[in-house]
């Protein structure tokens, strides 16, 4: 990596971090109706990319969208608990190589792989990304045999990162 990609890839993620504090501090002090309000306002990207042809984009901007809803959302920050996970998720092609990293009560997201996951997502494509989204936990399963997604790790991190997901999207009003 060059040192201007990495200088830019650090003004990317100091600029999101001083958005994300941001909204955190405008959640704190608006009424709690505000909260969903404020994270379906600024991932109007991901909404867009879940309801059309989905894109390489995706995988990124649904952690964008996860680390905004724990900020802001205190019934979603729940979801962290307690919890310490590494993941990568990335797409078959390569194009997408996205991390998230949970410790308690935190999330950061990164848009390269990280050292030592707990698990690797590859998913087939964006629209299978979607689809798992989507789709129920016996429909994860589903996915594995079809191979739309391929699984390096512990499963149970699979089926967290969904669940956390989709209630991300209830949250939303999505799906």
């Amino acid at each position: 990596m060059s040192r201007g990609s990495s200088a830019r890839t650090l003004l990317k993620r100091l600029g999101w971090r001083l958005r994300r504090g941001f909204w955190a501090t405008v959640a704190a002090v608006a009424p709690k109706s505000w909260a969903a309000r404020i994270v379906r306002w600024n991932m109007r990207a991901l909404l867009t990319e879940l309801g059309g042809v989905a894109t390489d984009k995706v995988v990124e901007l649904l952690l964008v969208a996860m680390d905004l809803g724990f900020a802001v959302l205190p019934g979603y920050r729940n979801n962290l608990r307690d919890f310490r996970g590494r993941y990568v998720l990335r797409t078959a092609d390569g194009r997408v190589d996205a991390s998230a990293v949970f410790t308690p009560g935190e999330m950061s997201m990164r848009t390269r792989a990280v050292d030592a996951p707990d698990v690797t997502i590859t998913f087939k494509s964006p629209a299978a990304f979607r689809r798992f989204l989507s789709s129920k936990e016996k429909d994860i399963l589903e996915s594995l045999m079809v191979n739309d997604v391929e699984v390096d790790g512990n499963l149970n991190y699979v089926y967290k990162f969904g669940f956390m997901a989709r209630q991300l999207l209830l949250r939303l009003g999505i799906g």
